[in-house]
């Protein structure tokens, strides 16, 4: 007979609790703490007055206000077409079907330098698409439908890889179940799949907006950088500190960390509301 009296003790593949933790820790501190406390503590320096007029001044707020306009533009745009794509990918089997999935992850993969020079030269007036509309009396480059276009890009894999896998997991014999009852497809979606997939779709909405609001490689190229028309907020703190303005690069980024701060916070909540809606379903 085998003895109990000693439990036979699972074997770890990683070290103990501390030191992973402490290992964890630190890096969280020196990579990401340290940089957002530095900018913080470089920001409070400036005072309340001298901070309220480098918020307030004319260009920081058209600055932002293109800034924000374009990211909910690009947000919006994401929301559609990410939930459209992701729905293909999942429902359907077509030719190509892995290649259209691994081109969903070129975004993350490619420089955004490089994503900007891409969509400058797509959309110039001598481009392949630029020309067409230029045509047409629509200019891209050097607008804020440029800027649009640049963080739609840079942004939606992140609709795309946050909606795909709750599709997935979807039990299909919930929506056979209500196509017996006589529900049309129309009324299938929006009783079954869409309460599914809302938490999930709208943390991906919030994730890509939050992309959009830092983006600046891809879109310093097709913007053309005008100030009070096409000039972001990143892009902005970016030539105050050429200038040697380094209070006024600070208020810029920490306005945008604490915007990006609080669109994460919402994200996870609305990933744990979507965890927990899965949890409750199965």
């Amino acid at each position: 007979m085998i003895s109990l009296a000693h439990p036979i003790r699972r074997k770890r593949v990683l070290p103990g609790l501390s030191l992973s933790l402490g290992t964890t820790l630190l890096y969280v501190a020196l990579i990401i703490l340290l940089p957002v406390v530095a900018l913080v503590l470089k920001g409070a320096a400036i005072g309340p007055e001298r901070f309220v007029a480098i918020v307030t001044s004319p260009r920081t707020v058209a600055a932002f206000k293109i800034t924000l306009l374009a990211a909910t533009a690009a947000t919006i745009i994401n929301a559609l077409y990410g939930l459209l794509m992701a729905w293909v990918l999942v429902r359907y089997e077509f030719p190509g079907k892995r290649i259209l999935d691994a081109l969903m992850d070129v975004p993350f993969a490619l420089p955004t330098a490089v994503a900007g020079l891409a969509l400058t030269a797509l959309f110039s007036a001598n481009g392949w698409f630029g020309s067409l509309l230029d045509a047409a009396g629509i200019s891209v480059v050097y607008t804020i439908w440029g800027i649009i276009i640049a963080m739609t890009f840079t942004s939606i894999p992140f609709v795309v890889r946050t909606v795909q896998p709750v599709l997935e997991d979807l039990d299909p014999a919930l929506e056979q179940a209500a196509e017996t009852l006589g529900a049309s497809p129309f009324t299938v979606f929006r009783r079954i799949v869409l309460p599914a997939i809302l938490p999930a779709w709208l943390a991906g909405a919030t994730v890509s907006f939050a992309r959009s609001l830092g983006e600046f490689g891809a879109v310093v190229f097709i913007a053309g950088n005008i100030p009070m028309k096409t000039e972001i907020a990143s892009l902005l703190a970016f030539i105050r500190l050429a200038e040697y303005d380094y209070n006024g690069a600070a208020v810029i980024a920490l306005c945008l960390l604490a915007i990006a701060l609080v669109l994460l916070v919402v994200s996870n909540i609305l990933q744990h509301w979507a965890s927990r809606y899965r949890e409750a379903n199965r």
